[in-house]
């Protein structure tokens, strides 16, 4: 190998050598930088900035690496250090053009190296950022350097004439129109509002030639509605549509940003109550639609105005508004909302349903073809509460009901749906309350249906508190109480009222005064169900009997739980519940009815009102239970014995019951045990009225005469001759207790008496024979 070789291959080994060094000292840099050691990290740039005289080709990669560092330490808020590294950046840049980044990077590196001295403490280092950024420009013009010029002289106050000069920059620099319109505003942001106006004016002649000149146009407009100069606006606004009929239309997007900042200050003049304002403001809109267009923002804009021409009582103009958003967006629900209001001032309660009913039906529709976006449900509750409200306003009652029913049937707002329940349950009690009367059959079937709903949404309550549920299940339960107590001759809805507020007070915390609520509630129920039973055809009466014994069981339950809460010493609770069990279980011929009268008989200080009516109950059609009857009568005249005085009059009455039922009905009925049980009744009566004879009524006694002497007889057709004389003999023995009466019958009996012991005692011989 030559030695000029060796020398090479000697060069080559230090020039890769020096290459893999720099490599090292820049991921040394790296690593520093990423730990926050920015000086550590300085020292490793420098050693490799030296060694730039020797590996040239390396200067774009050591300053795009110190240009990161920058962009890291800016991003940290480490402005002093995002400095150095940028200004090294450049510096490392400028060493050797020909291998450095290029002019476009530099002034980007300047760029930034200036914004960050303005984020700094511009007024402290305004020269810095200016120099930074006049410099960057020098390097590589463009906008955005223009733009931050700007920035920087604004946020450092420079006076007018050196940010005009700036302005002008930006001109000569055919900077595009959006880049001017940015400055406007930027002007506008900084208070520098005869300046931007000015700036603007240039940049429209400056563009007059430029298809987007528009965006110019209603950025002035903007700008002057924003200080309020509506009137220079509105002339603005009125060239504009000049010009958009003579050839010079607005783009698309300046168009629907023009048409937005005229709906904003329209709107804005309506909340004020200013309607011939928004109005005009709204037709500036207009003017800038075909004639037929088909549009739904036309609808809108008809809509509002509409809107605008019923505040203003124009009638007729409404009308012809809404016909014209029919025409373009028919199936939208603001568009019926409008229909409904211009129905409602005109008392077309048929239109107004119509509109009302289509309302419901579009809140459940879903998006169509055209992929117009779905009405917020929210937004859907809100239109129809809105449009209760209108009707009330104008007194249509009826059509409110009518839009508060299509909010409840359609809105998933549980909010919304219960409150609308709450005020149509208040407008059929106004109903009631105008007319000075309770509340009719018809309201009574119209209030029912809300209740029912107002349980089923409060019981699927997801959305609200549980505070909030239990307020709206008190309120509702209130209501279905006091409307029960108003249905006297209505024992259907009494009794589906009294369930109502029962089901309502399941959903609140149980205390004994819901227990006691609950128990009432209840009671009633079943009482009415059995009324209904009563008054119905035989074969509906098992639906009724067994809807009662299911009222019935469910208040035990609830009797149970109060009892163990306390001491009921004179509650009627168990002998109610105890007689409508009875009651609804003869009436289904159930055998349990023996067990409900021992449990009867076995209350405390039983009343013997409970035990007639259960007696009465025992032999009431479709019931036949002698037997139990006869019990329940035997316990009663029992009862009315025990007492200190006794009651003789119901102590009959209870015998002659007695006696009623245990009379036999013919021959095959006559047997020893019939006859004895008979022959004990007929003794007790005896006994009652040989007590009490001035008590007992002469009638009363003459009817047990004459049933004991038929017994007598009938034996006596039987040949059972010793039975007939015992009976007649009984019936003789009544005639002494007769009054006015007695002289004439003891003279017919003791004949007939006679006649019978003289038949007798040859029937007696006969048979002996």
């Amino acid at each position: 190998m030559s030695r000029g070789d060796a020398a090479a291959d000697a060069s080559s080994s230090k020039a890769d050598v020096e290459k893999d060094l720099l490599r090292i000292l820049s991921c040394q840099a790296e690593s520093a930088v990423s730990q926050g050691m920015n000086e550590e990290a300085m020292v490793y740039v420098q050693r490799c900035k030296d060694m730039l005289q020797r590996l040239p080709k390396d200067t774009a990669y050591l300053s795009l690496m110190c240009y990161n560092f920058g962009v890291e330490t800016y991003n940290l808020k480490m402005f002093e250090e995002s400095t150095c590294w940028l200004s090294q950046s450049y510096d490392i840049g400028k060493t050797n053009p020909k291998y450095g980044p290029g002019p476009e990077a530099l002034a980007k590196d300047l760029r930034l190296l200036a914004t960050v001295y303005l984020e700094w403490d511009c007024r402290r280092f305004q020269e810095k950022a200016l120099n930074a950024v006049t410099l960057a420009n020098k390097e590589h013009a463009s906008t955005s350097g223009l733009y931050l010029k700007l920035r920087i002289l604004l946020r450092s106050a420079a006076p007018d004439s050196h940010v005009r000069a700036g302005l002008d920059e930006t001109l000569e620099s055919q900077a595009p129109l959006q880049a001017c319109l940015s400055v406007v505003k930027l002007l506008m942001s900084e208070d520098r509002e005869m300046l931007a106006f000015d700036y603007l004016k240039r940049a429209c002649q400056h563009f007059g030639s430029s298809p987007d000149l528009g965006a110019a146009l209603v950025l002035h407009v903007e700008l002057l509605l924003q200080r309020g100069k509506e009137l220079p606006g509105k002339q603005k606004i009125e060239d504009i549509i000049t010009g958009h009929y003579t050839g010079k239309q607005l783009a698309p997007d300046a168009l629907a940003t023009l048409h937005v900042l005229l709906w904003d200050q329209a709107s804005k003049h309506f909340e004020a109550g200013n309607y011939s304002e928004a109005l005009q403001w709204y037709n500036y809109s207009l003017s800038f639609f075909k004639a037929g267009q088909m549009e739904p923002n036309l609808a809108k804009l008809q809509r509002n105005r509409a809107s605008c021409f019923l505040r203003l009582r124009q009638l007729e103009k409404a009308k012809e508004a809404v016909k014209e958003a029919q025409r373009c967006d028919p199936e939208s629900i603001f568009t019926r909302f409008s229909v409904y209001k211009v129905a409602v001032l005109e008392n077309d309660v048929e239109t107004a349903a119509e509109a009302l009913n289509a309302m419901g039906r579009l809140s459940k529709t879903s998006a169509s073809s055209e992929g117009r976006l779905l009405v917020a449900e929210s937004t859907a509750s809100y239109l129809l509460s809105l449009a209760a409200q209108i009707a009330l306003e104008n007194g249509a009652q009826e059509t409110a009901m009518k839009a508060l029913e299509v909010l409840c049937a359609n809105s998933d707002d549980e909010v919304h749906v219960l409150m609308g329940l709450r005020c149509l349950v208040r407008l059929v009690f106004s109903t009631a309350e105008k007319s000075a009367a309770k509340l009719t059959d018809v309201n009574l079937d119209v209030l029912l249906p809300y209740l029912k709903l107002a349980l089923q949404r409060i019981s699927q309550q997801t959305q609200t508190t549980a505070e909030q549920r239990v307020d709206d299940a008190n309120w509702f339960r209130k209501i279905a109480w006091n409307s029960a107590l108003q249905c006297e001759s209505r024992p259907d809805s009494m009794r589906d009222f009294f369930v109502l507020s029962y089901q309502f007070s399941l959903l609140c915390p149980p205390d004994r005064t819901l227990l006691m609520a609950q128990r009432t509630c209840l009671l009633m129920a079943a009482a009415a169900s059995l009324e209904l039973c009563r008054k119905s055809p035989h074969s509906s009466q098992v639906e009724e009997l067994t809807l009662a014994l299911e009222h019935i069981q469910a208040c035990w339950e609830v009797w149970k739980t109060l009892k163990a809460s306390g001491n009921f010493p004179t509650d009627p609770t168990d002998s109610l519940l105890l007689l409508y069990e009875f009651e609804a279980r003869a009436k289904l011929n159930d055998p349990k009815v023996e067990t409900i009268l021992e449990s009867v008989l076995e209350l405390e200080d039983v009343e013997t009102k409970v035990l007639e009516t259960i007696a009465a109950l025992a032999m009431e059609p479709p019931a036949h239970f002698p037997q139990l009857c006869k019990k329940a009568l035997r316990a009663v005249l029992s009862l009315h014995k025990k007492q200190p005085q006794a009651d003789w009059t119901h102590c009959s009455k209870c015998i002659h019951s007695l006696i009623k039922l245990s009379l036999p009905s013919g021959v095959s009925q006559v047997e020893p045990r019939v006859l004895q049980e008979l022959w004990d009744y007929f003794e007790e009566a005896l006994s009652v009225v040989s007590a009490a004879p001035d008590d007992f009524p002469e009638t009363e006694t003459l009817w047990l005469l004459t049933q004991a002497w038929n017994a007598g007889i009938l034996l006596y057709s039987l040949a059972q001759y010793h039975d007939a004389e015992k009976w007649c003999g009984l019936a003789m023995s009544f005639v002494r207790h007769l009054g006015s009466l007695r002289e004439s019958y003891e003279t017919q009996m003791s004949g007939l008496y006679s006649e019978i012991l003289s038949s007798l005692d040859k029937a007696k011989n006969r048979s002996e024979e």
